[in-house]
């Protein structure tokens, strides 16, 4: 049995053309369903839907052969245990500061002022301001990043960026770009080995179809 891990939303509906491309189809939508382990029109491939950011835990403990994680995420997890063997170009995005408009950011950071930053991606973003000299405090949050300026939590926020609406919704406008970000196909290396003759097809359908 091979296992793939997704999560639900933006990538699970985007690796679906993927999944097609190799053969494979989900049998239900799990927007739809409670269940946490779907089948698939093959015998021997199954979905289990995870959160995001436990994608890369479930692979390299080997409850999952393979998953499909976002860099963001990977880049937090560090990475052990898994072969990271394909950039799907999937659920692009930015990784990026914001802060309110009106705050003047880049003067903030040449005259060297302590900085408050609220982030999930705290790791991301201490190398990120490290790497610029400039003093941070960070503060983790997990959701709801934009309200942490608007209340005086933090001076800005270091999050996901995809069309902007949001900043713009919360009087945030995008001060400085870390990094893009596209979500990537990881693979367990014991899996890999001891399941090569069922994952490197799949793999490599994938390939041809990122092509």
């Amino acid at each position: 049995m091979i296992t793939l891990a997704l999560s639900k939303g933006r990538i699970f509906e985007e690796t679906l053309p993927l999944l097609k491309a190799a053969g494979i189809e989900v049998s239900e939508d799990p927007e739809k369903s409670r269940k946490l382990i779907i089948g698939t029109n093959r015998d021997d491939v199954r979905v289990i839907i995870v959160r995001a950011t436990d994608v890369p835990t479930y692979v390299q403990f080997g409850a999952a052969d393979l998953g499909v994680a976002g860099k963001d995420v990977l880049d937090e997890h560090g990475g052990d245990g898994l072969y990271q063997s394909l950039d799907l170009n999937i659920a692009r995005c930015r990784l990026c500061v914001a802060a309110p408009k009106g705050f003047d950011y880049q003067r903030a950071v040449r005259q060297g002022n302590r900085l408050r930053v609220a982030t999930k991606y705290v790791k991301a973003a201490r190398e990120h301001f490290a790497d610029k000299g400039v003093h941070v405090d960070l503060i983790k949050l997990y959701g709801s990043m934009e309200l942490a300026p608007l209340v005086g939590l933090a001076d800005a926020i270091v999050d996901l960026v995809s069309s902007g609406g949001t900043l713009r919704a919360n009087n945030l406008v995008e001060v400085e770009e870390i990094g893009s970000i596209s979500s990537r196909l990881v693979v367990n290396q014991a899996a890999l080995k001891l399941k090569h003759e069922g994952l490197q097809p799949l793999i490599d359908a994938f390939a041809s179809a990122v092509k």
